[in-house]
């Protein structure tokens, strides 16, 4: 492949003035308006970072279309905001910080790391920016136990055994994951995980330590007062501006951009994707750091990957299916989606805890699989904002049925999310979690509930399932080199009572691995792969 500048290969790909002659006068309006790099990568969350990675290890030209701001951690410690003085870089476009704050924080609108979808019967929150949910994850890298990650995808689909020895490593190795150091889990900034593994234990609940994606030496530095206190201070889903949180950007993304064949487009929201001519075009729109359209812009591609998030790329399917962009997908795009079996509870009464330190998690998942099927419970960080000592709020996730979809509204032009609260099966899995957090409270007298709720989710999943709306390797039924590389991928809308970050990026590992031998390369015989 001849190596062109970024600029260059957008200029002169495959549709040179030659290749629009040949079309005819009808296209020559907007086609002469289009870009073209070989392949084009949707978000550059977990999913994105490693697609891009990998497609510029095989020496493809890659653009990569992401609709937040890059966010570089400065020697200043303020590249993010704080819990406690919440601004616009904590919320996309946004009038209130979506913190938990109440009566909650007015903020200018402005491009900021988080998303707040208020959808039918469910509120998912999602990540922005060069980096995707990266940005704005607890740093939680769990693998699911090899019976429940069955229950969610199938043997048929996918052999477990391939990601524990192979696909799960890998990511962990790319992600600096490890869990919390014995010297820092005994300092007083971490007292709320040491008192929630007791109270863990006093219920019979097993415990394990998570896998966090952090730079454990940089963590020392908070402490030891050379770096900004961020971790150590509670800090977390508006980014460490320590730097100690090992985010895409700083690995998967950097590596793919030092080898010269990835470019990646800040503030550009895809708004539309088809398929005309074998191959796919992209419509985006350029906009400023107020959500204010300055062009659309028009790109063109052998080779699409959807990015995009569980949200954003069954949005773009659902769309493109509905105004007849992309009229043959099938009829399980935007089905089978779940948010994770999230449900979020905030207990009193822990005594003193010194909550609002020791983020950017709890550092251990506390279960019981016997008495609450797949619920697994990892405590999250008490924002300071709250001044709230002795509390801990957490994140638990299992196995929610998978009945939401995604409906087009085409009076708006949009997508809207559907959550059935008053299912069945919905309600008995919120009554397992509900008796989870119940045992919890009778096994630790003088602890309660003060807030519960299973209609919020950090982890959206699914839309384009694998086995369904896509083959087994991420393709899109009926079109050949268009993929889903991101949570919009998980079957059954669940990565098996663990948060999902590590299972979206060895997933896309294992389908990348595939695309690039099989349809790229065109090594069709590849016995690793039946």
């Amino acid at each position: 492949m001849k190596k062109f500048s970024r600029r260059e290969f957008l200029r002169i790909g495959a549709l040179g003035s030659v290749g629009f002659g040949l079309l005819g006068s009808s296209v020559k309006s907007w086609a002469f308006n289009t870009e073209y790099a070989p392949a084009i990568v949707i978000g550059s969350g977990f999913g994105g970072g490693v697609a891009s990675l990998r497609l510029a290890e095989a020496g493809i030209d890659t653009l990569v279309l992401e609709r937040g701001l890059r966010w570089p951690i400065k020697d200043t410690g303020d590249t993010f905001c704080t819990f406690e003085n919440p601004d616009g870089r904590a919320g996309w476009l946004a009038d209130i910080a979506p913190g938990i704050d109440n009566p909650p924080i007015p903020i200018d609108r402005f491009t900021g790391v988080m998303e707040v979808i208020a959808a039918n019967g469910m509120v998912a929150r999602t990540g922005a920016g060069v980096g995707g949910g990266s940005l704005v994850y607890n740093a939680i890298l769990l693998q699911p136990p090899s019976k429940l990650f069955k229950k969610v995808i199938p043997g048929s689909i996918i052999k477990y055994n391939d990601m524990d020895s192979i696909y799960y490593p890998r990511v962990r190795s790319m992600l600096g994951a490890s869990p919390i150091p014995a010297d820092i889990l005994e300092t007083d900034f971490y007292k709320s995980t040491r008192i929630n593994l007791e109270q863990a234990e006093n219920a019979g609940f097993s415990t394990r330590p998570v896998d966090v994606g952090v730079d454990w030496d940089i963590v020392r530095q908070e402490i030891a007062g050379t770096k900004v206190p961020s971790a150590i201070d509670g800090q977390s889903w508006y980014g460490l501006n320590s730097g100690a949180k090992n985010s895409v950007d700083k690995n998967y993304l950097a590596q793919a951009e030092a080898t010269g064949f990835v470019e990646i487009l800040p503030l550009h929201i895809v708004v539309d994707i088809t398929h005309k001519f074998g191959l796919y075009y992209v419509s985006a729109n350029k906009i400023n750091e107020q959500g204010e359209v300055l062009e659309q812009r028009n790109f063109a591609c052998k080779y699409l990957f959807l990015a995009a998030g569980s949200m954003g790329t069954s949005a773009l399917l659902v769309k493109a299916k509905a105004k007849g962009l992309l009229p043959m997908l099938n009829k399980h795009v935007g089905q089978f989606w779940a948010g994770n079996g999230d449900f979020i509870p905030f207990r009193a009464g822990l005594l003193s805890n010194n909550a609002g330190t020791g983020g950017p998690c709890g550092h251990i998942v506390m279960e019981d699989r016997n008495r609450f099927g797949s619920n697994g419970l990892v405590e999250l960080v008490v924002p300071k904002s709250v001044k709230f000592d002795g509390a801990s709020l957490y994140v638990g996730m299992g196995i929610a049925p998978p009945v939401g979809h995604f409906d087009y509204d085409s009076g708006t032009d949009s997508v809207i999310l559907t959550w059935p609260t008053e299912d069945k099966k919905v309600k008995k899995f919120e009554a397992s979690a509900e008796l989870m957090i119940q045992t919890l409270n009778e096994a630790n007298p003088g602890t309660a509930t003060a807030f519960f709720s299973a209609q919020l989710t950090a982890h959206p999943l699914g839309g384009a399932a694998l086995g369904k709306a896509c083959t087994k390797y991420g393709q899109v039924e009926n079109y050949p080199y268009l993929y889903v590389v991101d949570g919009a991928m998980i079957p059954r809308g669940s990565t098996g009572g663990v948060n999902p970050a590590l299972t979206i990026a060895a997933l896309a590992e294992r389908n990348m691995e595939y695309i690039i031998e099989v349809d790229i390369s065109g090594n069709k015989t590849k016995s690793a792969y039946v």
